[in-house]
């Protein structure tokens, strides 16, 4: 058996995530009190509401700080993977785990982000699609389209943001403009196009002004060395050789996210069995599209916690 940790990404919090492993973990209760933010972490996590809770600069700290809490308590355990990739804002989380940030430093690095990607589109009329069983290339001529046909408007943007399995590709940018994207990947043949509910156009090049934020926000940060690679979002594979992990999470807020092909490439290095650490079980079943024969985990509250840890320790 060989283990990769999955961390989840925004779009999964729900109220009252890991209120339960608070009281039942002291690793997870300690990473909730030593946050120190302009909110009350525990009560929008535990709490909610709903509506604060999705809003990205809240979001992102919140589910952070659920990794690192999750992520301690494993290895209270002896439970490390041999390699780890997070689903966008997880990306953070999996470069914690590996040693890469203090617990104090990502939380406070994410809270950051999240503002700044907030403050990049504000105003705009911005949105998010996926879209079932359409090939790549095809996706791609399709925003081409769409944005050809809005080139008089400053608001043309329609780009890829997520390869996540090979059914499923999600296009964000201004609305008007992916709304005719998904008329146009219709026509071409794709099963579904389905609205999703984000609060901005991630990982398009409309998040530049964030990216830009970032690089100057890193020049201040230290980072660490990591003790087992992490799988980068923006190239599907380990770190490049010329790059640098600040310059990779810079260019990662603003392009795509290859999930697929960070699987895949996981999957070529031996990684058998995935342990996804987050609310809900989107990592997992993008796992089970990509090849069923893997072996999959998701902890979310104390039960399932418990139950992987058994698991992975019989």
């Amino acid at each position: 058996m060989k283990i990769g940790f999955l961390y989840a990404g925004q779009g999964s919090q729900k109220v009252g995530m890991g209120q339960d492993l608070y009281e039942a973990y002291p690793e997870f209760k300690e990473t909730f009190d030593s946050v120190d933010l302009d909110f009350d972490i525990k009560e929008c996590c535990f709490e909610g509401p709903i509506e604060k809770l999705g809003q990205t600069r809240y979001t992102q700290p919140c589910m952070v700080a659920f990794a690192v809490g999750v992520t301690k308590i494993l290895k209270a355990k002896g439970i490390v993977p041999e390699m780890a990739a997070g689903l966008s804002l997880g990306e953070y989380s999996a470069l914690y785990a590996s040693g890469v940030f203090e617990d104090k430093q990502v939380v406070d690095l994410v809270a950051y982000r999240g503002k700044s990607m907030e403050e990049a589109v504000s105003g705009r009329d911005v949105g998010m699609i996926a879209v079932m069983s359409l090939d790549r290339d095809s996706i791609k001529k399709a925003c081409e389209q769409a944005h050809e046909e809005f080139k008089d408007s400053p608001f043309n943007v329609a780009e890829v943001a997520n390869y996540n399995t090979p059914v499923q590709v999600t296009v964000s940018g201004d609305t008007a403009v992916i709304n005719r994207a998904g008329e146009i990947m219709t026509e071409m043949g794709a099963k579904r196009i389905v609205p999703v509910a984000v609060s901005g156009p991630f990982h398009t090049s409309l998040m530049k002004p964030a990216g830009d934020k970032l690089a100057e926000r890193f020049a201040g940060e230290s980072f660490g060395e990591m003790s087992f690679p992490v799988v980068f979002n923006a190239t599907g594979t380990k770190l490049p050789a010329d790059k640098t992990i600040p310059e990779m999470l810079e260019l990662q807020v603003q392009s795509s996210v290859y999930f697929e092909d960070s699987i895949r490439y996981m999957m070529e290095q031996g990684v058998d069995t995935f342990v996804e650490i987050g609310p809900g079980k989107t990592l997992s079943g993008f796992v089970k599209k990509v090849d069923r024969s893997l072996t999959t985990y998701s902890i979310e509250d104390v039960d399932s916690l418990n139950a992987t840890i058994e698991a992975l320790m019989a």
